[in-house]
Order: C-alpha cells, then sequence, then structure tokens
C-alpha cells in the first residue's frame, strides 16, 4: 500500500488566502470558498468541513454546543474537537498536528490529517501551491492503489525523495519501482536505475533539481560515500539514475518490499547482529524538511531543536563502543513516519526514541514522555526520569497515546516532549545550547542505563 507516502511539502508559513490554494480531488479542481476560509496555517491546509462534506463527499455532524466535528466514510468515523490537538479515529486518540479551529461562524479542519485517515493519497506541489488528493484504485496488474503525479496521471513512479544517512541510500516513491542496481570502476560507483519513473516537481528532503532534472547531495560522514549524483537519465523510457561516487569498492544490500521506500545499505556485514553483543538505539529527530513542528512564541522551528539534540545525543553515545546509533535523519530532510518506522525495522533496534518540542497552552511547560505499548512502559519509565533529572525542567508525567512511531515499532519506542515551544519560558530555554545540552545528556543516560551500561 502508499497510502502512506503523503510528502507534503508545505514551506509556506502563516497563512494563505484561498485564492492562493487549489485542490484537486482525481485531477478535478475542488469548489473552495472564495472568503479566504481555506488557509494555510504553520504549514497545515485547514479546509472549511463545508468543503469536507460537498466537495469530499463525506458524512459529516457538527455539534455547536460542544465544538465538536464527526466525519463518516466507508467504515472509518473521526471526531475531531474546536481547539483540541487529540482526536478520535475508530475511537482511538490521536494526536492532530494542528487543532481544529473556528473562524468567522466555520469549523476549519486539518485537510492532511482528514485525507490520511479516510485513505486518500496526498501530495503537495509547492510552487503551485496546489493539493492533489487522489482515491486509490486498483492499478492494472498489479493489485496495488495507483497513483497520480500532479499534474497528471501518465503512469509513471514519482521519485518524492532522495536521502543518504547511516551509511544508507534512501528513496521515496509513490507506486512499485524495479530498480536494477550495478556497479561501475575507474573510479567506483554504485549505480541504481528506476525505470518508469520522473521527480516530483520538488524533492520533500530538501534537494532540489536544476534545469537539467538534476542534483546531488555532498557526503562528508561517511567514508564509503563522497557524493550522491541523481538526474533523469532518459526520457524514452523515462528512467531516473542515482549514482553513489564511492571512495573504495563496496558490497550493497537492495531492499524494495514495494511499500514506497528503496533502501541501499552498503557494507553490509552478514555476521553482524545478534551475536556481537552491542545494542542498535535509533534516534528520531521529529519533523524536518518541508515540516517545521511546531513554532515557537519567537518563531524558531522544533524541527531545528530536535534535531540539534539528537545530533548531540549521537555524540555521547558514540563513546560506547557497545552502542550503535542509527539517526532517521541526519540533516533537513523528511522522512515519513513509516519511513521512520522502516529505518528502525531494518536496522533491528533494540530502542527507538524519537525527539521532539511541544506546544499548547501559553501557560503550560515541561517534560512529557509518550508511549503506546505496554512493552515501551519501562523505557518510557526510565527516559522520563532522565530527562527530567537533567534539566531540572516540570515534571508533566509519562502518557500514553497512539503514535505513529511509537505504535508501528516493533522493539520498546517512546517520544519525548523537551518543552513548550508555546510557552515563553520553556521557549527561551529551549533555544540555549545549554538546555540542550542537558537534555542530550538525560536522554543519553537515560539509553545507557534502560540498555545495561550504566
Amino acid at each position: 500500500m502508499f497510502a502512506w507516502m503523503l510528502l507534503f511539502a508545505f514551506a509556506q508559513m502563516g497563512h494563505a488566502a484561498a485564492g492562493s490554494t487549489s485542490i484537486y480531488l482525481d485531477g478535478k479542481a475542488l469548489a473552495l470558498p472564495k472568503n479566504g476560509q481555506v488557509q494555510n496555517v504553520n504549514g497545515n491546509v485547514m479546509i472549511p468541513i463545508r468543503v469536507v462534506a460537498e466537495e469530499l463527499g463525506f458524512q459529516v455532524n457538527w455539534e455547536k454546543k460542544t465544538g465538536t466535528v464527526t466525519i463518516k466514510q466507508s467504515g472509518t468515523t473521526l471526531i475531531l474537537t474546536v481547539d483540541k490537538t487529540l482526536a478520535s479515529v475508530n475511537g482511538n486518540e490521536v494526536k492532530l498536528p494542528i487543532a481544529p479551529m473556528l473562524t468567522k461562524d466555520t469549523t476549519l479542519v486539518p485537510m492532511r490529517f482528514v485525507g490520511e485517515q479516510m485513505g486518500l493519497k496526498v501530495s503537495w506541489d509547492n510552487t503551485s501551491k496546489s493539493a492533489y488528493l487522489k482515491t486509490p484504485v486498483p492499478d492494472s496488474g498489479t493489485g496495488q492503489p495507483g497513483t497520480e503525479t500532479p499534474p497528471a496521471d501518465n503512469g509513471l513512479a514519482t521519485v518524492q525523495g532522495i536521502t543518504f544517512s547511516n551509511n544508507s541510500l534512501m528513496i521515496a516513491v509513490d507506486k512499485n519501482v524495479n530498480p536494477s542496481i550495478f556497479t561501475m570502476g575507474e573510479p567506483e560507483r554504485l549505480v541504481i536505475d528506476l525505470p518508469q519513473a520522473q521527480f516530483a516537481g520538488t524533492l520533500t528532503d530538501g534537494h532540489g533539481l536544476d534545469a537539467n532534472q538534476s542534483g546531488s547531495i555532498e557526503v562528508t560522514d561517511y567514508p564509503d560515500v563522497s557524493k550522491v549524483r541523481y538526474a533523469l537519465f532518459s526520457n524514452s523510457p523515462s528512467t531516473i539514475r542515482v549514482v553513489l561516487d564511492l571512495n573504495n569498492k563496496v558490497n550493497y544490500q537492495l531492499i524494495n518490499e514495494d511499500d514506497g521506500l528503496i533502501i541501499v545499505h552498503l557494507n553490509v556485514d552478514p555476521g553482524a547482529g545478534a551475536d556481537d553483543g552491542k545494542k542498535t538505539v535509533v534516534l528520531d529527530a521529529g519533523h524536518g524538511g518541508s515540516d517545521p513542528g511546531a513554532l515557537s512564541v519567537t518563531q524558531k522551528r522544533e524541527k531545528d531543536f530536535n534535531l540539534a539534540v539528537v545530533l548531540m545525543v549521537q555524540k555521547l553515545l558514540e563513546q560506547e563502543t557497545d552502542i550503535e546509533v542509527v539517526l532517521t535523519r541526519n540533516d533537513d530532510s523528511y522522512p515519513t513516519l513509516p519511513e521512520r518506522v522502516k529505518i528502525a525495522e531494518n536496522a533491528k533496534a533494540d530502542i527507538f526514541i524519537s525527539v521532539h518540542a511541544n506546544a499548547g497552552s501559553a501557560t503550560a511547560r515541561g517534560i512529557e514522555t509518550y508511549y503506546t505499548r505496554k512493552e515501551s512502559l519501562n523505557l518510557a519509565q526510565v527516559m522520563h526520569e532522565h530527562l527530567v533529572e537533567a534539566t531540572g525542567s516540570p515534571d508533566r508525567k509519562i502518557r500514553t497515546q497512539s503514535l505513529h512511531v511509537t505504535r508501528e515499532t516493533s522493539m520498546p519506542a517512546v517520544l519525548l516532549e523537551c518543552g513548550y515551544l508555546s510557552n515563553k519560558d520553556d521557549d527561551a530555554l529551549l533555544a540555549t545550547k545549554e538546555f540542550r545540552e542537558k537534555a542530550a545528556r538525560g536522554i543519553a543516560d537515560g539509553i545507557k542505563e534502560y540498555l545495561g551500561y550504566n
């Protein structure tokens, strides 16, 4: 299934009038209000419930007294409440990226969330400020959902992101691709060809394309690779070629499970793993790339805080020879939530730690730790205790919530909220190197204690 390949590139901040945003359902432009009710709020397109009911065709019930919106379609029931970031999906609590809001006597709901939960495929063209919604249909001969490549579905797979991290190449696509992979010498290169593929208008990982539909990523942190280059290699058939410029010969492992993420691991050691005595920790810097996360009261971006702390934790843990650290991102890129889970599963991680900063009431401040599965409770307790003690921040307790990265991972997994960007005191703290170092130390100490290295 490719319904999770929702690489939204909302780069614009603040508010946008309806006239600057277009929404297409299965290639047809939706009739949007002319009074500015469609808004872009901190990178989240908010649409009136009238659009949900009349244009998307979902059953909508609005209870004015409680400020509750109930949306139903094909066995899925969403319950959202104005000004609350907790929603219900078929009875399960889910945290929203932004709360529904009431403006001009109209309730606005986050389009991305509603579309995802109702099974629509969603993509965003930042150049034209257009959102594309696609109703999944069987793709002839594959049994997989179809997809739409804005502005027209030409049957090609769309490459939506290319990243290199943890000595692995990751390519995000929106439908099945059968890549070919081979090496070339003098100089050493590893080549991956993607037939019947094209680039998205804007790659969502922060790496762009030039006028010749080519681009590159400089690699400095891994000795095997000096650069990743990618380009439209052929027009007939449309083929994308990705080349890894190597510093030496490598062995590699290609993973392509037709789930929208192609991974090439370099220098895979068949003997490594459970018998080497090491523990693998996946550190996940929340948000990134086109997804800034929450914005602070002084307009600082959550994604920057998350990455800075994760990189500090990585450096601390690298001093432990028995701990192997894997990052879901090490730069300003945006792996989707399922991609983050897949990175952890492929790494056979022992634990998964996702680092975030919170947003909510202007008076709320302090540390919260979230987990979903009962086997993660002990990890949550250890991590929370160390993070609160290291930072000296108020203890806002351990909470259980159905979050994708803590729910879909098979290893113990927690999400750490290190403070409230919406609180002026926490915002000032989170921006300092001193606080970030304290948080990183607390996270590293918690990991070491849980794994038995303290």
